[in-house]
């Protein structure tokens, strides 16, 4: 095969950090037409020469190679997958971000960019060459036995050896053959049209009247869906299939992109701005118009009518002839968000998030893609999605962890947002009742415009909250969750035919079993974390790794039947709940109650028609979310959530607390909300009762100053994880070592702060060990490279062979 003028860089899938970079192939003549930077191809890897999908990333001229390069020592590329490029110069420049500041391959960061219905699976097959030589002399007794079986069977090749195999492909007598599919295909619809013979008049046959109808119909319009021409012309498949057989007519699929049934019954124009929101309005549509890029942060208490103010911005942009693209954190958020924005903008609005179908994903990336929907509001991946002319991104709830990946790339969707609004001179809205304490801080420093909303759009004023101390206060029974001032509480909101909201975020029935005797507490097999008791199906769960087993009578440690079931879940509290108030209607919504598609919109849908009293769940329901017959919010508990080993432990806390209690009182009446706690005094707990926001920033700001922790730094953790607790444990502290052996060699002036190796809080996970090193530092691109050269070394060692290493920026360090 001729080889001519090309070289294509390509960043090949399944490699380590280590051995991650752009690998050089040639491209062979007959592919030059089809290869381009941002498609993807088979290529061979390795010594062995195994199979691999890549992307390229660059194509230089072959005259182009540097001093000491030349094209023997380059493999070609096998074959093509894609017929057009997957990512754009921005997404491009994109994903050599991602790699650059998470420290992640090239192919991770190219995976993270296209929708998973655009994935595809590659296996190859023997084939029996057509060109092959005549003569089998040439081959080896043993070739020459397998190639007389091969051609009555090749299935035989699966239990042949592979050197023999080779020796047949070399040869010439057996060729490999890529088969590449994809994860979703495109939509399509069948067409026909007439054809090229028949429009020439080379075609003689005699047409019967509805055959006529048929041709004619094309030659007006050229081309028609098969649906179409049957129902316009009254003709039935026998009809066309005949029109095919004569060569007057042929089929072909066309791709479609399918457009939602909404319909627009609100305008943007109707909504009146408070003073707060007008002046927020001003300003930050100021910045649009500067058409430079630049990052906001907009503090509105709750139920100060944040959503009307972003309303009102996206039609600005719009009308400027720009895109959006707005962020949300919770899947549980998008039924009520989406709802709003299609009854104001219809079909020029897209949704993204993991909960649709793989054909829906896809079908929506190409919407976005092909200009016909112009705001994208999905959860965090929905940062990615491909749209031109951006003038604005809104990231509400800004300060949650949800958008933070907790899988490779480990990139955080607000670090996303600023990049794209970079590219796109747009403006990134950040917006929160409850803001991260960096965003805060660096609000106040300058680096973002901070816009203020101190009162509810309603003119409401903000709930009344009421801490409730366990300690002292007397519980409603024996065995309940419910203290008695509580349960009264919720009686009245009953009375009034008011509803509801409690809050757990813990799931299951029991949330802890230990034996009374030897006080060993059951844990999964698989984890050092205590199994929960599901009563809907009587089965021990472990939330982390999915690890399910009947109930058990006897202690697994001293086979003694003296268990304690202790710790309270959302099932348990629900059947309290129906205890209490036997005439309620209870809505429960945890991760057991919302698995299928349609279960948020559904329920939610629901208890707004005032099909529910009282709604129980975990956090998914504390945020964003919007009911006006809500008056009464109760926190069953909360401690837990104070001490969970975090330094975000109480920002959290406060935020979930806060969050929680504002999603009473946001209609005409009056909301009202108590926190049950068994440490009322805690400031955190009191600060969220007065909705003290900058009360609560202040303190906090000042611990994370004298402990060093963000936004006075970044942290940078490395997890080592192994089957092995041994491994683990030399593995983190080899990297220690090396991480002082670098900085004695090279004597930098790097800011560090490094502490020594630790089992993480659950020490082992779906069945490996962990320990990890946390470092406080800044992340800048001079610490990327000091840490990353390092990183690229575990890879070769033998001290980290059975250890997987992860690395995670500003990530969640709880675990």
């Amino acid at each position: 095969m001729a080889y001519e003028k090309y070289i294509a860089a390509v960043a090949v899938s399944n490699t380590t950090f280590g051995y991650d970079r752009r690998y050089k192939y040639l491209v062979p003549v007959d592919l030059e037409g089809r290869i381009f930077v941002g498609v993807r191809v088979i290529v061979p890897f390795g010594k062995g020469n195994r199979k691999r999908i890549g992307v390229v990333i660059r194509i230089d001229n072959v005259s182009d190679l540097p001093d000491g390069e030349n094209v023997t020592m380059f493999k070609p590329l096998r074959s093509v997958i894609d017929n057009e490029p997957l990512l754009n110069a921005e997404m491009l420049e994109l994903m050599m971000w991602i790699r650059e500041t998470t420290l992640c391959t090239y192919f991770e960061a190219f995976r993270t960019l296209i929708p998973i219905g655009l994935s595809v699976n590659y296996t190859s097959k023997y084939i029996i060459a057509e060109d092959r030589p005549s003569d089998t002399g040439i081959l080896s007794e043993e070739a020459r036995k397998l190639w007389d079986t091969i051609q009555n069977d090749i299935q035989c090749l699966d239990e042949a050896k592979v050197s023999v195999i080779k020796e047949l492909e070399d040869k010439g007598f057996l060729t490999e053959k890529d088969d590449v599919k994809r994860r979703r295909k495109d939509e399509t619809i069948k067409m026909l049209r007439l054809t090229e013979k028949y429009i020439d008049g080379e075609v003689k046959a005699e047409l019967s009247e509805k055959q006529r109808a048929v041709a004619e119909l094309l030659e007006s319009c050229g081309a028609a869906a098969v649906k179409e021409i049957n129902y316009i012309c009254g003709v039935t498949s026998s009809v066309i299939n005949t029109l095919k057989k004569k060569d007057v007519v042929e089929a072909f699929e066309y791709e479609t992109i399918i457009e939602p049934k909404v319909t627009v019954n609100e305008s943007a124009d109707d909504i009146i701005l408070s003073d707060e929101q007008q002046q927020c309005f001003d300003g930050i549509s100021a910045l649009i118009d500067a058409e430079k890029p630049d990052a906001s942060l907009l503090y509105g208490v709750t139920g100060s009518g944040k959503t009307a103010v972003f309303i009102k911005l996206i039609q600005y942009v719009l009308e400027k002839q720009r895109n959006v693209i707005m962020l949300i954190p919770e899947i549980s958020l998008t039924p009520q968000v989406v709802e709003k924005f299609t009854s104001l903008f219809g079909d020029l609005v897209s949704v993204m998030h993991s909960n649709l179908s793989l054909s829906q994903r896809l079908n929506e990336f190409k919407r976005v893609k092909s200009g016909r929907a112009r705001i994208v509001v999905g959860t965090r991946s929905a940062v990615f999605a491909p749209l031109d002319n951006i003038g604005l991104i809104i990231m509400d709830e800004e300060g949650e962890r949800t958008y933070k990946s907790e899988s490779s790339p480990r990139y955080n969707a607000k670090d996303i947002a600023k990049k794209r609004c970079v590219t796109h001179n747009a403006v990134l809205l950040m917006a929160s009742a409850t803001p991260s304490v960096e965003s805060y801080y660096y609000a106040l420093k300058g680096r973002y415009k901070l816009f203020t909303m101190t009162k509810r759009y309603s003119r409401n004023h903000l709930p009344s909250v009421e801490i409730i101390d366990l300690a002292t206060e007397g519980f409603y029974g024996s065995s309940s969750t419910f203290s008695e001032r509580l349960v009264d509480e919720i009686n009245i909101n009953l009375e009034r035919k008011e509803q509801v909201i409690l809050l757990l975020n813990r799931r299951g029935y029991y949330t802890f079993i230990s034996c009374c005797d030897c006080k060993a507490p059951v844990i999964c097999p698989n984890c050092s974390v205590p199994l929960t008791y599901h009563k809907v199906n009587n089965k021990l769960m472990c939330h982390y790794c999915g690890h399910m087993q009947d109930m058990i009578s006897a202690c697994p440690q001293c086979g003694k039947n003296h268990l304690k079931l202790t710790g309270i879940g959302t099932q348990k509290v629900e059947d309290e709940i129906s205890r209490l108030f036997p005439d309620a209607r209870i809505l429960r919504m945890d991760a057991d109650t919302t698995y299928s598609r349609y279960a948020y919109e559904k329920n939610f849908k629901a208890f707004e028609n005032g099909e529910y009293d009282i709604m129980l769940g975990t956090q998914m329901i504390a945020k964003g979310l919007d009911f006006p017959n809500v008056t009464l919010v109760g926190v069953v508990s909360i401690d837990k959530a104070l001490f969970s080993g975090d330094f975000r432990s109480y920002e959290r806390t406060f935020s979930l607390l806060t969050q929680s209690v504002g999603r009473c009182g946001r209609g005409e009446k009056q909301g009202r909300a108590f926190i049950q706690t068994y440490v009322p005094n805690h400031y955190v707990i009191n600060l969220a009762a007065e909705q003290n926001y900058v009360g609560f920033f202040d303190q906090e700001l000042e611990m994370r100053k004298a402990l060093i922790y963000p936004p006075f730094c970044d942290t940078c953790m490395f997890e080592f994880s192994s089957e092995m607790d041994r491994c683990a444990d030399t593995a983190s502290r080899c990297f220690m070592n090396m991480i002082r052996e670098k900085i004695e060699k090279e004597k930098t002036s790097i800011p560090l702060r490094v502490l020594e190796p630790s089992r993480c809080t659950y020490e082992k996970l779906n069945g490996k060990f962990r320990y990890r090193i946390i470092i406080k530092c800044r992340n800048n691109a001079e610490f990327r490279k000091f840490i990353g050269d390092i990183y690229k070394k575990v890879f070769k060692m033998k001290e980290f062979a059975n250890v997987q290493t992860t690395i995670d920026i500003n990530g969640d360090i709880s675990l």
